[in-house]
């Protein structure tokens, strides 16, 4: 599979959301009932609800502190992970009440203000301030004015929007070797609030969806319409590793399902905010310990592999209640539809183009992708959508592909491959590994190449139609927070390496000496 090499920047718009860190929103409580109440609320006239839309904030702008906090210590990890799940939970009732109040912010142009935001500022200014004190009892420093900032929340009205550029939406975005900050094009349909398009469930929110909270029609695309944006990948070096390692682990047949995530929020329940699907090891959620996977039964045929697998769920919005229409990740917080079991799901590691790799070491986290990219703009998205047949031509990082008959939707990830060498984690899950450079596939600052891990899902999916009043039919999306809205940018997937019968080495031989093993 080919990659684009091309570096781009990104733009201006995203960097100055990113610089007020606008929109980082943890979920929404009751959002689905609250939503469908919410969309009676209004005048049940077509015009009445168009205005009532125009004046009203589509959703939340809160700076994402997680990603500011690069030098916890470790003793302090815990606390502040906890911590920073309280701040996710504040911003979940906020939103909830977002969603519920629509009447009251069109008869009161300072509610939003005056009930929600203001007061939600100050629940967080006392929740960063003991991330602060976390930080500092155990010997660590923070910027303390710096963080103070971060409590303040903005809002986004639903009529700013940001009209998607089709195909130009998928200028420079992909990456199948993973550079992460290499998915371009015009950004649209990212940091621009919700599409204008109804939504027959939520008139008032006026977000698309059957949630009311998105996709909308703009976050989809007809991939033979779409630019072909595929580049080659390096040139092989002297000291390549050009051998493989698969993993046959399923795809979740099992519905091993939960909405906690072990890496970000361990030890808080639904510190997801949505379903992940779970492949490998069987026993993951948020209070899972290295011993505990150690000791969990694993999907994988090797059974030497524990490592655990795990990606946001694809549903599509055709009206199906799922198990979990009325739970906390499911329907109260906006992700609805019927949950689609992949295909296929192939996992993958592979070499670098430039040099031997070492063995990853056990235990060691990735994250790859960024669940928030409507908050932090497009630095860390590393979503890759396309369709059957089009893999090598077309990748799509903010648009969905609606496929040609006969083709099938693809979701492929390739991780952050280079690692520091030290560390299994870091303070905010991202600067203990890195992407190689996307020209030549060296590894930079010192680090070292790792077996890169891929991952490559297809999914049968009826083509979405977009109607005729702008609505769309048949709509699929990942999991995700209700704020951003179900964008196609914030597709993320999530690694432990755990093995057993140094399983790890036996990979990174077969890497290395250029074998394809299984």
């Amino acid at each position: 599979m080919g990659r684009n090499d091309r570096k781009r920047r990104t733009p201006m718009a995203t960097k100055a959301i990113a610089a007020s860190a606008a929109l980082a929103l943890g979920g929404a409580g009751l959002l689905w009932a609250q939503m469908n109440a919410s969309a009676h609320e209004s005048n049940s006239s077509g015009q009445n609800q168009t205005k009532a839309a125009a004046a009203q904030v589509a959703t939340i702008a809160c700076p994402d502190v997680g990603q500011q906090l690069t030098n916890v210590p470790q003793k302090a990890r815990q606390g502040v992970a906890t911590e920073l799940a309280n701040l996710d939970k504040q911003i979940t009732e906020a939103y909830a009440r977002l969603a519920s109040t629509r009447q009251a912010q069109t008869n009161d142009a300072s509610f939003v203000q005056n009930a929600i935001v203001g007061p939600l500022k100050e629940k967080r200014a006392a929740t960063i301030d003991r991330i602060r004190i976390d930080i500092q009892r155990v010997g660590g420093s923070v910027n303390a004015a710096a963080l103070k900032q971060l409590a303040a929340c903005t809002t986004q009205n639903a009529t700013n929007t940001t009209t998607a550029g089709g195909q130009n939406n998928n200028g420079g975005n992909n990456n199948n070797g993973g550079q992460n900050n290499n998915n371009g094009g015009q950004n649209n349909g990212n940091t621009a609030a919700p599409s204008a398009s109804a939504s027959a469930s939520a008139p008032a929110a006026n977000n698309g969806g059957q949630a009311g909270n998105g996709p909308t029609a703009a976050d989809f695309v007809d991939i033979t319409k779409a630019a072909n944006n595929v580049l080659a990948k390096p040139q092989n070096q002297a000291q390549a590793s050009t051998g493989s390692f698969t993993t046959k682990c399923g795809v979740n047949a099992n519905k091993n399902h939960n909405t906690d995530n072990v890496i970000v929020a361990p030890g808080v329940t639904n510190g997801a905010h949505h379903e992940h699907d779970y492949v490998g090891n069987q026993k993951v959620n948020a209070f899972s310990t290295n011993d505990s996977l150690l000791a969990a039964p694993s999907s994988c045929q090797n059974q030497s592999d524990l490592s655990a697998y795990y990606w946001p769920v694809v549903r599509v919005q055709d009206g199906s209640q799922e198990f979990d229409a009325n739970a906390l990740g499911g329907g109260k917080e906006g992700n609805v539809g019927k949950i689609l079991t992949p295909q296929s799901a192939q996992i993958k590691y592979v070499g670098s183009p430039a040099s031997k790799v070492v063995a990853m070491p056990q235990f060691l986290r990735i994250i790859t992708g960024d669940a928030k990219t409507l908050t932090n703009g497009l630095a860390n998205a590393n979503a890759h959508w396309s369709c059957t047949g089009f893999e090598n031509k077309v990748q799509l990082t903010e648009q969905y592909p609606i496929c040609p008959q006969g083709s099938n939707v693809v979701r492929t990830f390739a991780f952050q491959s280079c690692w520091d060498g030290v560390n299994i984690d870091s303070a905010n899950h991202r600067t203990h590994v890195a992407f190689a450079d996307p020209a030549s596939g060296v590894c930079g600052n010192g680090f070292k190449a790792i077996p890169q891990l891929t991952m490559r899902l297809v999914y049968k999916v009826t083509p979405p139609t977009i109607q005729a009043d702008g609505t769309v039919k048949n709509a699929y999306a990942v999991d995700g927070f209700p704020e951003q809205l179900h964008k196609a940018s914030t597709d993320h997937d999530d690694f432990i390496s755990v093995t057993k019968n140094n399983l790890a080495a036996k990979i990174a031989n077969c890497v290395n000496t250029g074998k394809k093993c299984q």
